[in-house]
Formats: C-alpha cells, sequence, structure tokens
C-alpha cells in the first residue's frame, strides 16, 4: 500500500461536495460531523474545516492532517463511497488520539465500519470458567515409617 494520498482518494469538486451534503447519509457528534454518500468507486476522503473552527491556519492544518493520516490508515476497510468530515469548534483543542477515535466512532456509526466487539463490565478472567484443579498432594497417604 502506498504511503501517499493520491487525488483519486479526495473529494475535490465543489459539484461532489455539493452532492454529498446534498444527499449523503449524516452522523454528528460534538468535535465533527460525518456525510457519507456510498458508491462504487473507492473510499475519497473530503475535509471542512473553517476559521469557525480556529482562525489560525496552522490548527486547521493540523486537524486535516490528522483525520487524513486516519482515513489512509481505514481506507481499505472502508466501503466505496464519498466521506465528508466537518470539523467543529472543539476539535481544535482535541488531542490527536481522541481526534482519530471520534472519526472512528463516526464512522462506526455511520455503518461504514463494523461495530467493534462489546467490552463488557467484567475483567475478562471473571467471566471465565475456573480452571480444573490441580493435585497439590501425592495421590497416595504418606504414612510415618518407625
Amino acid at each position: 500500500m502506498s504511503t501517499g494520498f493520491p487525488r483519486s482518494a479526495r473529494v475535490r469538486a465543489r459539484a461532489d461536495y455539493a452532492r454529498v451534503f446534498d444527499s449523503a447519509r449524516r452522523t454528528s457528534d460534538p468535535l465533527m460531523s460525518l456525510h457519507w454518500l456510498p458508491g462504487d468507486g473507492p473510499a475519497r476522503l473530503g475535509l471542512a474545516v473553517s476559521r469557525k473552527v480556529d482562525t489560525r491556519a496552522v490548527m486547521r492544518n493540523r486537524i486535516k492532517r490528522q483525520l487524513r493520516e486516519h482515513f489512509r490508515r481505514l481506507r481499505d476497510r472502508l466501503p466505496g463511497g464519498d466521506y465528508v468530515v466537518v470539523a467543529r469548534a472543539p476539535a481544535a483543542k482535541t488531542e490527536p488520539l481522541q481526534l482519530r477515535a471520534t472519526f472512528e466512532r463516526v464512522l462506526t456509526r455511520a455503518g461504514a465500519l463494523p461495530a467493534s466487539a462489546p467490552g463488557g463490565t467484567m475483567p475478562p478472567g471473571l467471566n471465565s470458567p475456573p480452571p480444573p484443579p490441580t493435585p497439590l498432594s501425592p495421590t497416595k497417604p504418606v504414612t510415618d515409617a518407625g
């Protein structure tokens, strides 16, 4: 797999963005909203990070860079179509790990990624059956010789 982000993996044209915004499936989170329009072609990503999110271009580009990198890693697992992420103001103050986790969460909620197995509330060892007993003493009783 290439480490680049080719033009074929990007939503670029204004008409494509308009089509996605008009007829896509939407999922929201406090950090971002996802617009997904399923299609036959490979998965493509479009990003919308406005000055309302942060007035500094450095921060807007950081958000886009993080989302682009994570999309590139997930791209093989995603069904075809156009994915447009619209960042919200709290995303500018979020750590990269949380931003990526939120991105995966909205993809899962939209149905683009399979849901992960439920974690449950019990630690793994408490739900499993106990191990079979092991003999700690010899099977024959010990007698005193003497």
